[in-house]
C-alpha cells in the first residue's frame, strides 16, 4: 500500500489520461482506476489549478494540460532523444547537403536539441538550446498539428500569444488552425521566411507510442538557391518522413505515415 495515497492517485490519473486518445469524463477515470468520484474530482481540480489537466465544460471531460506536456518535453530534452536522433540527422545532412535540426515542444516555443550543419550553408538561428515561436517554425507546426485542438487553443488563447519575427506568419488562432489543418492533411509542415528572411524549412513530427508528438525533424535551405530542386520538394519530405519514422521506432513509437502532396510556402 502506498505511503502517499494522494500522490499515488494523482500519478495514476495522469498516467491514465496520457494513454487516452482524447479527453475523458471524470466518471470514466474513477471507474477505470477504482477511485471514489469525490477523490477524483478533488485531484482533478488541483491538477487543473496547476495546469496539468484542462477541463472541457461543454463536453464534461478532462484532458492533459500544458504543464504535463512540458514534463514530457523535459524528458525529450534529455540525452536519450538527442543521442538517438543525432546520427539520423547526420545521415540526412550527408544525403541532402542541407542543414537539419531536431526540436521538442516547450509551451508555445520549440527548443532545439540537435543541430547538424551542412558545409557551406548559412548560419542558422536554430542552434542547440535556442527557443523559437512554435507557430512560426516548421518544427513547431509539425508538432502542434498532432495535438488536439483544445490543447493548441490553450497554448494560443489570444493574439498576445502570437510572436512576430519577420512580419509573416499567423496572427490569430483561426489563422493558425487553418495552417495546422493543412499540415495535418499533408503530413508535413513548412515555413518560408517566417523565422529568417531568405530561409525556408520543412518539418515532420516524431510521434511516441500513443501518437503524441515527442519531437520533430526539419531541414532548412535558402529559398533563393535552386539546389533544392535537384532533391525535389516531394523527395525531401519523403526523406524527412523516413528519418522521423525511424526515430519514432527507436523511441518505441509508431512510424508515421506520409499523406497528401507537397506544397511549399
Amino acid at each position: 500500500m502506498s505511503r502517499s495515497p494522494a500522490a499515488d492517485q494523482t500519478l495514476r490519473i495522469l498516467t491514465f489520461l496520457a494513454r487516452q486518445r482524447g479527453p475523458v469524463a471524470a466518471a470514466r477515470i474513477a471507474g477505470a482506476l477504482e477511485l471514489p468520484r469525490s477523490t477524483v474530482y478533488q485531484l482533478l481540480s488541483e491538477m487543473q489549478r496547476q495546469g496539468y489537466v484542462v477541463h472541457l465544460p461543454e463536453e464534461r471531460r478532462w484532458g492533459i494540460g500544458v504543464a504535463a506536456f512540458e514534463l514530457s518535453s523535459g524528458y525529450a530534452r534529455h540525452e536519450p532523444l538527442s543521442r538517438l536522433g543525432r546520427p539520423l540527422l547526420a545521415g540526412l545532412v550527408d544525403e541532402l547537403g542541407e542543414s537539419a535540426h531536431l526540436a521538442v515542444l516547450h509551451g508555445r516555443d520549440v527548443l532545439y536539441i540537435v543541430e547538424e550543419r551542412a558545409p557551406r550553408r548559412p548560419h542558422l538561428v536554430s542552434d542547440v538550446g535556442v527557443r523559437l515561436p512554435a507557430q512560426l517554425a516548421a518544427t513547431g507546426r509539425a508538432m502542434l498539428a498532432q495535438l488536439p485542438k483544445y490543447q493548441v487553443r490553450a497554448l494560443f488563447p489570444d493574439r498576445e500569444a502570437f510572436v512576430d519575427r519577420t512580419g509573416l506568419g499567423p496572427r490569430s488562432y483561426s489563422e493558425l488552425r487553418r495552417l495546422l489543418d493543412e499540415t495535418r492533411r499533408s503530413g508535413f509542415a513548412s515555413e518560408d521566411g517566417e523565422i529568417t528572411r531568405g530561409l525556408a524549412s520543412i518539418g515532420v513530427a516524431v510521434t511516441d507510442h500513443v501518437g503524441w508528438p515527442a519531437a520533430s525533424i526539419a531541414v532548412t535551405f535558402e529559398t533563393a538557391r535552386g539546389d533544392i530542386d535537384s532533391v525535389g520538394s516531394e523527395g525531401l519530405v519523403t526523406r524527412l518522413a523516413r528519418v522521423a519514422s525511424e526515430l519514432s521506432r527507436r523511441i518505441s513509437g509508431h512510424p508515421r505515415r506520409l499523406a497528401g502532396r507537397v506544397e511549399l510556402g
